[in-house]
């Protein structure tokens, strides 16, 4: 990717990934792995810190229940969006995700702040 030589600034310091891919795509099945590899597994973060979103095209027959990933993305937290379905349910998993990421920050700040007291 010509982007690259950008990553280690994108990744600096984040707390969170969220990867969207087009399910029905077989190159982005695979490319996810990558972007897993890179984004989460080299920084390191958990895998509860990122977010896979299989996205829908209006129109696309995508079944949307059997999507099966490999270890180790099938680990991963998963949402289906749509943008002819109600979003609210993404919108609600969105918020999930957000706040627990806010919780993981506020939790190891706390700890980096004990270890400096003790």
């Amino acid at each position: 990717s010509r982007f690259e030589t950008c990553w280690p600034a994108l990744m600096k310091d984040s707390h969170g990934v969220i990867i969207i891919f087009n399910p029905e795509l077989p190159s982005h099945l695979k490319e996810i792995e990558m972007w897993y590899s890179c984004f989460v597994q080299q920084q390191p973060l958990l895998d509860s810190q990122c977010l896979l979103v299989a996205h829908h095209k209006p129109g696309s027959a995508g079944d949307t229940e059997n999507l099966s990933l490999a270890n180790p993305l099938n680990k991963l937290k998963l949402i289906h969006s749509n943008l002819e379905d109600d979003p609210e349910d993404v919108r609600m998993e969105f918020m999930k995700y957000f706040k627990s990421i806010i919780t993981f920050i506020n939790e190891s700040r706390e700890r980096e702040e004990m270890s400096i007291i003790s």
